[in-house]
């Protein structure tokens, strides 16, 4: 995620920054305000508690719905206002400070009394806001995981004034959702949509706690629908509701509603190039919410299923490179060995067009389709091979955490003449690069401005084919680069994946 995307739980200035991820050319920010030296109540002084009840189901959506009145939509956010919550979290943060070089030298002169190397600080508190919705009358609360992501108190504050110790049920990094429970009976609460039947253009409102300053309501409508601010490098899983109803730091964990009265989404970030809001924010869909948040209350965790491949976009360079009729569906880059799909009989340049049934956009759709089902479910994939459809069975395992890394320098040399450096990739050059391939070149250069690096080539890759031929060195490289008329589909060897990259022929 690009460092302009930023969670709504703390502003820019603050001193814990945002996760960033390279990629967008604007980024989001996600939105929970970051407020430093604050303290929490000493001994939980005014932090209200009641005896657990029962688990109560969240009402359906046909026994909750609420019509606007004429131009006003009050109706709606009296009911809705009393289930939306402050959430505030504390932390305990250690500073260093850089003192005098620990050299004897320096010692020797200065003498002891001076103070060398890295001095430890005393510890700081800092705290963190942001909002959360009541999803269940007995006091679950569903929040942002980086609302409250390695505090040590939270706290939830409700509109009628109560305060409440707030203790963390589970939280889940991926989906960036959490549960916390409060010791509350018969709260107000806001029944779960199906957010699949949400439609852009639909009217919506936004209800946090932005900036600290007190509960907030806002409109808009929802713009878009499974948006990615390009975490799923990460680990994370992203089908983002996109709306311009105003949404600021502070709105993490906040509601998305619609006109009857039901959350449709969990606000978490926003697109900004400056930390303020334009129009662009994105909330997690209630769909998604719902499964994580059931898992973590009934087992602590979430188990997500797996299929074992590794997926890219069909884009219109590689449907032309593969010969395809229309831009769709997921193209298998690399099948991982033993893997379920590897049991199935999935191989690398399968097309993957739909799951279950249900046509694959891109391969966004297909990765959260599959975490959304547990290990052991079967499945159906409908597969595109050498121009022909075909279905297979395909009985999920479970996913488990994934890591990537890459770098990127400017060309040294560039025998290619597509603005990148190669070598042949040696044994020991295969290891220190983690990659599988046992043959192939190694790209140590990129020029920014070259082709190579508009198609996404990173130094560190190994492309070991291009359009399904070995490649050795840089002259077969080069070769095979100005064999045809179509862009040229270079398989790349990254970590621990592979990934197909269309190449526009013509080089620089």
């Amino acid at each position: 995620m690009d460092s302009n995307y930023i969670r709504t739980d703390r502003p820019p200035s603050g001193r814990n920054g945002f996760r960033t991820r390279a990629g967008l050319a604007a980024g989001a920010l996600l939105l929970t305000g970051s407020i430093l030296g604050w303290t929490a109540a000493e001994n939980g002084a005014g932090v209200a508690s009641a005896a657990p009840a029962a688990p109560v189901a969240a009402a359906s959506g046909a026994d909750r719905t609420i019509g606007a009145g004429g131009d006003s939509y009050s109706g709606i956010v009296e009911q809705i206002a009393p289930a939306v919550a402050t959430v505030r979290s504390e932390r305990r943060v250690k500073t260093v400070s850089q003192q005098l070089p620990d050299d004897p030298r320096f010692r020797d002169f200065f003498g002891e009394q001076f103070g060398f190397g890295q001095r430890q600080r005393p510890e700081r508190r800092e705290g963190g806001l942001g909002s959360g919705v009541i999803v269940r009358a007995d006091g679950y609360i569903l929040t942002n995981h980086h609302v409250v992501d390695g505090a040590e108190q939270v706290s939830v504050e409700l509109t009628d004034g109560r305060s409440f110790k707030a203790k963390v049920v589970g939280s889940d990094a991926p989906s960036d959702l959490a549960v916390l429970k409060i010791d509350g009976r018969n709260l107000q609460t806001v029944a779960l949509a199906d957010s699949n039947a949400v439609r852009v253009g639909d009217v919506v409102l936004a209800v946090g706690n932005p900036l600290g300053i007190g509960q907030t309501v806002t409109m808009g409508i929802v713009s878009a629908k499974g948006r990615a601010t390009g975490g799923a490098g990460d680990g994370s899983f992203e089908d983002f509701i996109q709306t311009d109803a105003p949404i600021n730091q502070g709105n993490s964990g906040g509601t998305l509603v619609s006109t009857r009265g039901e959350l449709i989404g969990i606000n978490s970030q926003i697109l900004s190039p400056s930390g303020g809001n334009i129009g662009i924010g994105f909330a997690i869909p209630a769909n998604m919410a719902r499964n994580v948040m059931t898992q973590l209350i009934d087992k602590g965790q979430v188990h997500r299923g797996m299929l074992g491949v590794t997926i890219q976009p069909v884009t219109s360079a590689i449907a032309r490179s593969l010969g395809l009729e229309h831009v769709r569906g997921a193209l298998v880059s690399d099948v991982k060995a033993g893997s379920p799909a590897d049991n199935a009989g999935v191989r690398r340049g399968d097309v993957i067009t739909a799951i279950d049934g249900a046509a694959v956009k891109d391969g966004n759709v297909l990765r959260n389709h599959v975490a959304q089902l547990l290990p052991g479910s079967n499945v159906k994939l409908t597969l595109l091979r050498d121009g022909k459809e075909q279905t297979v069975g395909v009985t999920l395992a479970e996913l488990q955490a994934l890591n990537s890394g890459s770098g990127s320098r400017d060309a040294k040399a560039d025998p290619t003449g597509y603005g990148m450096s190669v070598e042949p990739l040696t044994p020991e050059r295969a290891k220190q690069l983690g990659v599988s391939a046992s043959a192939g070149v190694v790209v140590t250069g990129v020029e920014p401005s070259g082709r190579a690096a508009a198609a996404g080539i990173r130094s560190g890759d190994v492309m070991s084919e291009v359009d399904g031929k070995p490649v050795h060195g840089a002259e077969a490289l080069r070769s095979a680069l100005q064999a045809g008329d179509r862009p040229a589909l270079l398989l790349v060897h990254r970590g621990g994946t592979t990934v197909f990259v269309p190449l526009e022929r013509g080089g620089r």
